[in-house]
């Protein structure tokens, strides 16, 4: 198996892809430091997920996958940011943060699984 193959990342891969679409758009494209903050924070869920499964040691898999987790609630709360100020469809960001919430369910039962095998 790889870490391409892990349902977790896949749904982080489209997520990431889903936020660098809404950064593009209309005055948020000119916030760059939102944009950038809200971008890293998205490609930091994939890239740790990937990192994590890449890894050997038990504990350095589940340091990783917290760390996605992590970002998966910062990635949630700029999605409030964007939406108060640029006031963009509340539709758009209802869906990103109900799949935001899936994939930090993905990433525990990541976590879980891994500990199982540590004990």
């Amino acid at each position: 198996m790889r870490f391409e193959d892990l349902e977790a990342w896949q749904l982080a891969r489209s997520l990431t892809r889903r936020i660098y679409e809404i950064t593009k758009q209309g005055e948020l494209s000119r916030d760059f430091r939102l944009c950038s903050q809200i971008q890293a924070a998205s490609v930091s869920i994939m890239s740790k997920i990937a990192e994590g499964f890449e890894r050997t040691g038990i504990q350095e898999k589940i340091h990783f996958y917290n760390i996605a987790r992590g970002s998966c609630g910062e990635v949630r709360s700029q999605l409030y940011v964007v939406e108060d100020v640029y006031h963009l469809d509340p539709h758009v960001f209802d869906d990103i943060r109900e799949d935001i919430v899936t994939l930090g369910r993905l990433i525990t039962g990541l976590i879980k699984s891994t500990e199982k095998r540590k004990a």
